[in-house]
């Protein structure tokens, strides 16, 4: 199973990818997440983990599979025999503003029985996740002020 969704955004990719890395803060800007805490230090990338609660589901721990500095990020959780990855990825657009395309894919022998679950609300999710961050990025954008 996979679902992806694509906003154009009115900022600049450098600074929709200060505010997508910075994924403790998600909690701020986007209401399908209820905390998002780091387990390690350092800078964000491969091998990175991060606790997330979200609404109606468990916590659960995600981990940065693929990383590219400022364009892309893949991280993965597993449960119960199922693999969630979710790819994050900003693309520069010839007027200096950004595509983000957030993808999710549900793997693994329960994968259908899932889809019958939660898979309506993990769309519903990931849309509102894709909007949200689209809004911050472009109040941002019109009021550097606003913190990530």
């Amino acid at each position: 199973m996979k679902y992806e969704v694509t906003e154009e955004i009115d900022a600049d990719p450098s600074d929709v990818w200060a505010v997508l890395a910075d994924v403790e803060h998600w909690p701020d800007w986007c209401p399908t997440m209820s905390s998002v805490r780091r387990l390690d230090d350092g800078p964000f990338g491969v091998g990175s983990a991060a606790e997330v609660h979200q609404p109606k589901l468990p916590r659960t721990i995600w981990r940065v599979t693929e990383f590219e500095p400022g364009r892309r990020f893949e991280w993965a959780t597993t449960s119960l025999g199922v693999t969630t990855s979710g790819d994050h990825q900003i693309d520069p657009l010839p007027d200096g503003r950004g595509r983000l395309t957030l993808t999710i894919k549900v793997t693994g022998a329960l994968a259908p029985l899932l889809a019958v679950v939660v898979w309506p609300m993990t769309r519903r999710y990931v849309a509102t996740e894709a909007a949200s961050l689209k809004r911050r990025c472009e109040a941002r954008r019109a009021d550097p002020t606003t913190s990530s």
